[in-house]
């Protein structure tokens, strides 16, 4: 299992992800949603306990599987729509600003 844990920690994008795995991908959404992915697939990997596993092979099986489930979530859908992180879950995708805040942020006029 040692040799898994340390090709995974090798990895930096998502793309290393995706090919080290051999999930076919378009760039495209990968350009759009990558922190997603990768979000999306650390939380699934949580939450069927893939931790704890030992077997190397087993255990690249199971990642693979997870790894293709997050990213086929963003080839149907968009970062908004999933809702990865929180800023989505918050403001539903948008961000509320005032228009006080907004006047408070610009610089003063001097008096001529």
């Amino acid at each position: 299992m040692e040799t898994f844990l340390l090709k995974l920690k090798e990895l930096s994008s998502a793309e290393d992800f995706l090919q080290y795995f051999g999930v076919p991908f378009e760039q495209s959404v990968v350009n759009v949603s990558r922190l997603h992915i990768l979000k999306r697939f650390f939380q699934y990997i949580r939450q069927e306990n893939l931790l704890a596993q030992s077997d190397e092979l087993e255990l690249y099986t199971a990642y693979r599987t997870q790894l293709m489930k997050a990213y086929a979530d963003f080839v149907k859908s968009t970062p908004a729509q999933e809702k990865v992180f929180k800023v989505f879950q918050d403001t539903n995708g948008r961000q509320h600003v005032s228009l006080d805040n907004l006047r408070a942020s610009l610089p003063q006029r001097m008096a001529a």
